[in-house]
């Protein structure tokens, strides 16, 4: 009884706190296990970068990419490679492997602070009704035509989808001026089967065509990346991360229960606001360039917490380099597996994802707080 006290003291809503009483020996060995864990995932970041721009139809070596990056980018003249080869790096493949970071960091970035806000292992950055609201918007562009915004109406009406369905959610979650986080889940759930729905009805009324469009959209996909919509997302990421570090020791109090966040100088209504608003936003672009693209937000932060623990000083910036490396991966797959076609992103996160969490509720039960869900 009293172990089991223990475990369950150290375990909120099956997320493990941050370690309160380390010793000293013990806070630098997990600070050197930090230290090299990013370090790798660093390197392995740019490796990925490399090694994914060279895989498809037409190989190209890894020293052509450089060569030819570093040509655009200065002016180099560092080597003999044709326009093909210079078309296929910079304008077809770099861009979308690029995007594929942003987006697997974002939405990892975006899965830790919703873990932290509801205090729940399964919230990710979806739990607000944010991708059924991105699918109405997008499906009122592919189907009804609603190009407000040519060329970037899709992105732009999925984003006022995504923000929209936020804004009603939180709305919804609101309770004498409180939000609480048990509201706030069944709030989203409820919204996105209300949105989904409407999604459903409007495909209803389309061709098969504008059936399958949508649904690729829906399942995540990062085809047709182009320099110009990689500003907007890594503008988000750089603010979205750089507030979220500036903020974690909050975090870390939030985790802990309202009243200790309170005694250690923490409002956690309004913290928990602020992070809603800016997850909120920080989902809506990310959906905006790419779609719905599932199991990363959600899965990329357990896979950290196993290796440095909970201090979200360390989870989040590790959490968004292994996002970005998972997704550059995964699209590689995407696009290569079924060569001419392209598998949905999705698909291949839920391959991936779902075996990952069985095989987490398995044998790692603590992970999830015992057998508490």
């Amino acid at each position: 009884m009293v172990g089991q006290r223990s475990r369950s003291a150290n375990v909120v809503e099956g997320i493990p706190l941050p370690s309160t009483g380390a010793t000293s020996a013990s806070a630098r060995r997990q600070a050197d296990k930090t230290r090299f864990l990013l370090i790798g995932l660093s390197i392995a970041l740019v490796v990925s970068v490399t090694m994914a721009v060279t895989i498809g139809p037409v190989y190209i070596s890894p020293v052509t990419v450089w060569n030819i990056v570093l040509s655009r980018l200065f002016s180099v003249d560092a080597g003999q490679w044709s326009q093909g080869q210079d078309n296929i790096v910079w304008l077809i493949r770099l861009p979308r492997v690029l995007l594929a970071g942003l987006v697997g960091s974002g939405l990892a970035a975006v899965g830790v602070a919703m873990q932290a806000t509801v205090r729940n292992p399964l919230a990710d950055p979806y739990i607000l009704g944010t991708s059924s609201g991105a699918s109405v918007g997008a499906v009122l562009v592919i189907v009804l035509g609603l190009n407000f915004f040519d060329p970037y109406s899709l992105s732009a009406m999925a984003f006022v989808g995504a923000v929209g369905s936020f804004i009603l959610v939180f709305l919804l979650a609101q309770s004498s001026g409180r939000i609480s986080p048990t509201r706030l889940i069944l709030a989203g759930v409820a919204l996105a089967y209300i949105l989904s729905a409407i999604t459903s009805f409007i495909l209803f009324m389309g061709d098969d065509r504008d059936f399958r469009e949508v649904l690729f959209w829906m399942l995540g996909t990062l085809a047709g990346a182009k320099w110009e919509f990689l500003a907007l997302p890594a503008i988000a990421l750089a603010l979205g991360v750089g507030i979220l570090l500036l903020q974690a020791r909050s975090m870390n109090a939030l985790l802990m229960g309202d009243e200790t966040a309170t005694a250690l100088g923490v409002d956690p209504q309004k913290f928990r606001r602020q992070l809603l608003v800016l997850a909120a936003l920080l989902t809506g672009v990310m959906v905006a360039v790419s779609g719905a693209i599932g199991f990363v937000g959600l899965m990329m932060p357990h896979i950290v917490r196993l290796v440095v623990g909970s201090d979200h000083r360390r989870v989040l910036p590790a959490s968004v380099l292994l996002g970005a490396v998972f997704l550059i991966w995964v699209d590689v797959g995407a696009r290569t597996v079924v060569q001419p076609e392209e598998l949905p992103v999705s698909v291949i996160t839920a391959l991936v994802g779902a075996p990952f969490f069985l095989w987490l509720l398995r044998w790692r039960k603590n992970a999830f707080g015992g057998d508490r869900i």
